[in-house]
């Protein structure tokens, strides 16, 4: 890394945070099905959706909180039921992804989803996987997958969903937590973490978008995870804040998603500035990205537009989108090094 970034003149930065190799490590994959995509699945599968057109669906994403919108996304997974809508789907999304620069993205999906309506687990992964294997040989883009549990649902579902990915672990290297927080703290899967840790999985969980530090802390201290998705409320804790700068926790922060849901009132308003000077690992990611309105370069430039954050702070979101990913160190180093070029032709 650089000691110190070149100065980038402000006319010439959003070409910069487009061009700039990034990682994306807080994507789910459902999150990215595109109206027109709901549209010609629910054709292609027959099923019946409650939107006459592609713009009238696209017109119901107005959500004034975390809940909201999840009813409406749950809606939209309803036509996913074969394996290749899955690797369609995840295809759509790494298509992006390239287009954005994006050398690693490490993408939630969510089983249980889909699992409730019938579709096997198996069906699933494979259909995900195999879009993961093309980006890599067709796109040059590094994907993973993270399975996620959804917190409002109970400790046993969430036991049932590890078993039944265990057949499939060498597609899935590492298991996350998301959905409402509130009323649903970390500690109530505790049991399951400590199981996936015993299976060497890699553990990260959504935390401290609406739900308090606390439960950041309890996603730390009880899941024991290696990273925290979201974390914005961080900023009212400062010995949290100086325990995540310490121990090197990444922080995936999704600006437009925290717009969009009313986390807070303007972009403008946005902390990631905060967290970034105040030495945390935070990076920029998309979310929900069909629901909320930009992928990943769309995330980089409304916020930098709103913020005023100048093309250090963009190095060092770039840098520790690698730092904070799975990816093994020899990957990592690959990836700087390319980030580096890329700041050098831009300077």
């Amino acid at each position: 890394m650089p000691h110190a970034v070149p100065p980038v003149a402000a006319d010439r930065l959003p070409a910069l945070l487009a061009a700039m190799p990034k990682a994306e490590l807080h994507i789910h994959i459902e999150g990215s099905l595109e109206p027109e995509l709901i549209f010609s699945l629910a054709q292609r599968n027959g099923v019946a959706i409650p939107y006459a057109s592609v713009e009238d669906l696209r017109q119901a994403y107005a959500f004034t909180n975390l809940q909201s919108f999840l009813d409406i996304y749950y809606a939209g997974a309803s036509v996913l039921l074969k394996e290749q809508d899955f690797h369609d789907m995840a295809w759509a999304y790494l298509l992006r992804a390239k287009a954005d620069n994006v050398l690693r993205t490490e993408l939630f999906f969510d089983p249980q989803t889909h699992t409730a309506r019938g579709v096997a687990m198996e069906t699933v992964v494979k259909g995900l996987h195999r879009a993961c294997r093309d980006a890599r040989t067709q796109l040059g883009v590094d994907a993973e997958l993270i399975l996620c549990f959804l917190r409002h649902l109970s400790e046993a579902e969430a036991f049932e969903t590890l078993e039944q990915a265990l057949p499939n672990r060498d597609k899935i290297i590492r298991v996350g937590l998301h959905t409402s927080e509130q009323g649903h703290t970390p500690e109530k899967f505790a049991r399951v973490f400590a199981r996936c840790r015993q299976l060497g999985l890699h553990l990260v969980a959504h935390a401290g978008e609406e739900g308090p530090p606390a439960y950041v802390w309890a996603a730390l201290d009880v899941l024991k995870v290696e990273r925290i998705d979201h974390g914005v409320q961080s900023v009212k804790d400062p010995a949290l804040m100086k325990r995540l700068a310490q121990d090197r926790i990444p922080l995936t922060v999704c600006p437009l998603s925290n717009l969009k849901l009313c986390v807070f009132p303007r972009l403008a308003d946005h902390n990631l500035r905060q967290l970034l000077d105040a030495g945390l690992v935070a990076t920029v990611n998309s979310d929900d990205p069909a629901y909320f309105g930009g992928y990943l370069n769309e995330n980089f430039l409304q916020t930098f537009a709103a913020t005023g954050m100048d093309a250090g702070h963009a190095y060092r979101l770039a840098a520790n989108s690698f730092e904070g990913s799975f990816a093994e160190a020899t990957a990592k180093k690959r990836y700087l090094e390319q980030l580096d070029a890329v700041f050098a032709a831009h300077s």
